[in-house]
């Protein structure tokens, strides 16, 4: 509907070579529900890290957070990669100390794995969504259960598959050499947008 405010969502997921494709899914999926996808690639600034991640949850209504990176990473000194479930238990310490309604899920790639490498956790069931792209369509769909909107898979999927295509010369035309940098994100939103509306009929404009 025109005119109509958009939701934003806070995409938490690895930034790692093997995950692109993972985050071209989680752009295409929450585009499909009419919500603007933010993630810590667009901090710029000289305020504190911490706090302009603070502020970007906070502006969010809604939050993924993919904990299914598990291992170490590849860089030296290989170590785990802690970002992610910090940046869940912002939002989980926001909601208890001021509740405002932000709604957050976690996805994992794996049955039962929530329960070993975060056991505070136990009780919330994750998003399990094996380890393909339309495995994390299907479960945003099913996080998302409740929303107005109801975008089809194979409407997701359409998305999805031509950010796929566009990726390559996106990353030329922003000199980039991962999705993971602030202008091939911001090009793959955008895209993802026009896609949506073109797809998906009552999809909120941009306001």
């Amino acid at each position: 509907m025109p005119g109509a405010q958009r939701d934003s969502a806070f995409l938490n997921i690895p930034y790692d070579p093997g995950y692109e494709n993972h985050f071209l899914a989680y752009i295409a999926g929450v585009e499909a529900f009419g919500l603007d996808p933010r993630a810590t690639l667009e901090l710029t600034g000289s305020e504190r890290r911490l706090d302009r991640i603070f502020k970007l949850i906070n502006i969010c209504r809604y939050s993924f957070h993919d904990l299914s990176f598990v291992k170490l990473d590849r860089n030296l000194p290989m170590t785990p990669r802690f970002n992610m479930p910090f940046e869940l238990g912002l939002v989980v310490g926001w909601q208890n100390a001021t509740p405002s309604g932000h709604e957050w899920f976690i996805f994992e790639s794996s049955r039962h794995r929530l329960q070993k490498s975060l056991s505070d956790m136990n009780g919330t069931d994750p998003f399990v969504y094996g380890s393909s792209a339309d495995g994390i369509l299907r479960e945003i769909r099913n996080a998302l259960a409740r929303h107005d909107l109801r975008p089809t898979a194979e409407q997701m999927r359409t998305i999805f598959e031509v950010l796929q295509q566009e990726m390559p010369q996106i990353l030329i035309k922003a000199e980039a050499s991962t999705v993971f940098e602030a202008r091939p994100f911001a090009d793959l939103v955008v895209l993802a947008r026009q896609l949506a509306q073109a797809v998906i009929p009552g999809l909120p404009d941009h306001s």
